[in-house]
């Protein structure tokens, strides 16, 4: 999947919306370049179908051997799916994180917070200033 139509928040995640239904759907996932930085991932924690979520709180969590890093909703609203091959085959992660490497979709009940992430473009800014 190309990350030009993605967009990213400063916690690396990232998010595509896409309409179904009349509804805002937001696919949401986990930075090429944060997966990275945990490198052996032993562990992920995907959210309940059903939770409602809001912008900026933790609604997952992944581990690796180095560390234990909360996955953070970029957008307000309910998981509507989780990815449940994931925790299983967590390779999945590293090999394309932008398509099947999905965490979850969020039918999206307050789009403010799309406002706040970034494109491709400021996400990699962001990224090599970081270092």
């Amino acid at each position: 999947m190309s990350t030009d139509n993605l967009l990213f928040a400063k916690t690396h995640e990232w998010v595509k919306v896409e309409e179904s239904d009349g509804a805002k759907i937001a696919t949401v996932g986990i930075s090429a370049h944060a997966i990275e930085a945990l490198n052996d991932l032993v562990y992920l924690e995907l959210p309940e179908v059903g939770k409602e979520v809001t912008a900026g709180e933790s609604f997952g969590e992944i581990e690796s051997v180095k560390a234990v890093s909360d996955i953070y909703a970029p957008v307000t609203g309910e998981v509507i799916e989780a990815n449940a091959s994931l925790p299983d085959n967590l390779d999945s992660l590293h090999e394309d994180a932008y398509d099947n490497g999905w965490i979850a979709k969020i039918k999206i009940s307050d789009d403010s917070a799309l406002a706040d992430l970034m494109d491709k473009a400021g996400y990699d800014k962001m990224c090599a200033e970081e270092g």
